[in-house]
């Protein structure tokens, strides 16, 4: 039985503790959807409610990661559930720590400003992309941006990353993108950058009920006393 507190899980066969890096993920595509909903009740219901409680949740959940032991933390445990038929993903925890560090940073910064202050600018605004980026990238990506700030300062001290980042490999030709693959995601930007052009005013047309449209419903009428 692992000490409480602790950083990372001793497993067999690794030099350094190791986290599971698929219930990593799976916890970061869960804050990530409760960051981006209170977002956007901010910016269109201006309703900080919702936020407030992420940023006192999020503060609390890295804290339990950072400062006694991620086996304690309720998201993660949350994302061990829900990919607990999967084969696990060891990386290695001291870069995952510092990325951490970075996050409860970011969140005790947000929860004095707009909690604690009860405070907006654009100095949250910032704070709270940054941490939608970190988030949406470890989540869909599985690049973890805190970690390569750790590997930057300490290259030589950095092992069992993500996809084997760390180390040196040549690439395997499934990897490779080649000239014609370039030239495809060119006419792609091109397209969409066209299909912009001539088909905003045809797609900004409401549309319209489908049954009532080809007759199989009738139009409800309209209200002769709309309430103001």
């Amino acid at each position: 039985m692992g000490k409480i507190f602790q950083f990372g899980e001793i497993v067999e066969g690794y030099r350094v503790p190791v986290l599971n890096e698929r219930e990593v993920r799976a916890s970061a595509g869960i804050m990530f959807f409760f960051a981006y909903t209170s977002l956007l009740l901010i910016l269109f219901k201006g309703n900080f409610v919702p936020a407030k409680f992420f940023v006192f949740i999020f503060l609390c959940d890295f804290a339990v990661r950072v400062l006694i032991n991620p086996r304690f933390s309720p998201t993660l445990i949350l994302g061990r559930w829900i990919v607990q038929n999967q084969r696990p993903e060891y990386v290695g925890a001291p870069q995952k720590k510092f990325a951490w560090w970075i996050g409860l940073f970011l969140a005790g910064s947000m929860f004095i400003l707009l909690v604690v202050l009860n405070t907006y600018s654009i100095i949250t605004g910032l704070i709270c992309l940054i941490c939608l980026i970190f988030l949406f990238f470890e989540s869909v990506f599985g690049i973890c941006l805190g970690c390569l700030f750790y590997n930057f300062f300490y290259k030589e001290e950095a092992s069992y990353c993500p996809g084997y980042t760390c180390e040196v490999s040549e690439r395997e030709e499934i990897q490779k993108i080649k000239a014609s693959q370039w030239l495809i995601m060119a006419g792609f930007v091109l397209f969409v950058y066209l299909s912009i052009h001539f088909l905003t005013a045809t797609f900004k047309e409401r549309p319209s009920d489908l049954w009532v449209k080809y007759g199989l419903k009738k139009e409800a009428p309209a209200d002769p006393h709309p309430q103001n």
